[in-house]
């Protein structure tokens, strides 16, 4: 491959990186998977006839998504031996990797919206994301899925009911969503029981997720009381104190990021709607991690202040 070939290669996939990893997250719930799909989209790329190629973003939006369905394929097996609840992988700067079709839908990456995703069908998920959130036309649906396009406006139309249910109807605005999270890392650190219940609704669900590798319930949460007395509960034991932590934004909603007593990540996201914590979404699975590590703060203005698990 010539200089001039391989700059023009780059030249035309790098405008559409972006998109693509938004994609392929969207399909995987997984960063790290997300790249690796976008990056064997680039190799595919780089031996292309791109005489062949009409639409760039088409070709490999198309690319990235049969790659993303064989691996589901490939992964079915390892997810239904995952050890408790499953949550996405923590996406910082989730605002970079919005889609391009009109509407909220197409800029939420909400942990709600990624578990709506991940119930629903491969192929329903493919064609509810290649139309409705990155705005590809059915003709195009229909060419990625191998179906025809009334099939595929059906199976979209099926997952797009499934995904308005589960999405939160009374977001809080950002800036209410950082208060009320900076309340609930400081209700979390005194281990203050009455703080806590008044930031959690009273059917709010807490989520956990260790992946078998630290511990986590193995079942959610059921009950804004439950829920306070776990934290409060944890705040006073040695295992639940963190080095570090602070108030940021992941998948973007509210969330606490922080370093643990070994070493290690954890991430807290937080739904919240008409002004209170409705969900609680805990990952401490390493695994799901390592994105996020080097953005978790490693030392706290009160170093030995428990805070949340």
């Amino acid at each position: 491959m010539s200089a001039l070939t391989a700059g023009d290669d780059v030249a035309d996939f790098e405008p559409h990186r972006r998109v693509l990893q938004g994609l392929a997250y969207r399909m995987l719930g997984s960063w790290s998977e997300a790249e690796d799909m976008v990056q064997e989209a680039w190799l595919r790329w780089r031996d292309v006839d791109r005489a062949q190629v009409d639409a760039p973003r088409a070709y490999l939006s198309r690319t990235v998504t049969r790659l993303c369905l064989d691996h589901i394929k490939s992964a079915r097996a390892r997810r239904e031996e995952y050890v408790g609840p499953w949550l996405p992988e923590p996406l910082p700067d989730a605002g970079l990797y919005g889609g391009l079709g009109e509407g909220a839908l197409a800029h939420d990456l909400s942990v709600a919206l990624m578990l709506a995703l991940e119930r629903l069908s491969a192929p329903e998920r493919a064609a509810f994301l290649l139309h409705d959130v990155f705005d590809l036309p059915y003709s195009e649906v229909a060419r990625t899925l191998g179906r025809n396009e009334a099939a595929c406006r059906q199976l979209a139309l099926r997952a797009r009911d499934r995904v308005r249910e589960a999405r939160p109807r009374f977001a809080a605005t950002e800036q209410d969503g950082l208060r009320i999270a900076e309340a609930f890392l400081q209700a979390s650190r005194e281990g203050d029981l009455g703080a806590l219940r008044q930031l959690l609704a009273d059917d709010a669900v807490l989520h956990s997720d260790g992946g078998g590798k630290k511990a986590a319930t193995l079942r959610p949460v059921m009950g804004g009381d439950k829920v306070a007395r776990f934290f409060a509960g944890i705040a006073g034991k040695p295992g639940g104190k963190l080095l570090g932590a602070a108030v940021v934004r992941l998948n973007g909603m509210p969330a606490v990021l922080g370093t643990e007593a070994d070493g290690l990540p954890r991430s807290i996201s937080l739904d919240i709607e008409d002004g209170r914590i409705v969900a609680v979404y805990m990952v401490r699975n390493p695994d799901k991690l390592r994105h996020v590590a080097a953005l978790a703060p490693r030392q706290s203005a009160e170093p030995d202040a428990p805070l949340s698990p």
